[in-house]
């Protein structure tokens, strides 16, 4: 695998809103903050996280898209990108967009999501 099919296999996880799907793509010791500034480290706060927006989402849709990549080696990648959600909650439609900043490392040649930080954009 390589960090671009990381971010193909992250989005379609997320699209699948199943915790079982994001769970393998994640370090033991990863840290995601969302653009409310909430963080979560570890499995277990991240699970949290994401199954409460699964839970509260319905047909949530996400993208990652204009990714620069800072670093990219055979262990470690962090790149740049924008990203834009939408879909309903409460019965009624609702989106969101910003810039985040994702950290990679590869184990066992496989590419694991060390930390993410969400932020709102422009």
């Amino acid at each position: 695998m390589l960090p671009e099919d990381f971010i193909t296999a992250y989005q379609n996880a997320l699209a699948a809103q199943q915790w079982s799907e994001v769970e393998p793509l994640l370090h033991p010791s990863a840290c995601v903050t969302f653009s409310t500034g909430a963080v979560h480290c570890g499995i277990a706060a991240i699970e949290a996280a994401y199954t409460k927006n699964f839970a509260l989402i319905e047909e949530e849709k996400f993208a990652i898209t204009d990714v620069h990549w800072v670093i990219k080696n055979d262990t470690l990648a962090v790149y740049l990108f924008r990203y834009a959600w939408s879909g309903i909650i409460n019965h009624h439609p609702a989106s969101g967009s910003g810039r985040g900043t994702a950290t990679l490392v590869c184990e066992n040649g496989k590419w694991l999501l060390l930390a993410e930080q969400l932020g709102a954009g422009e």
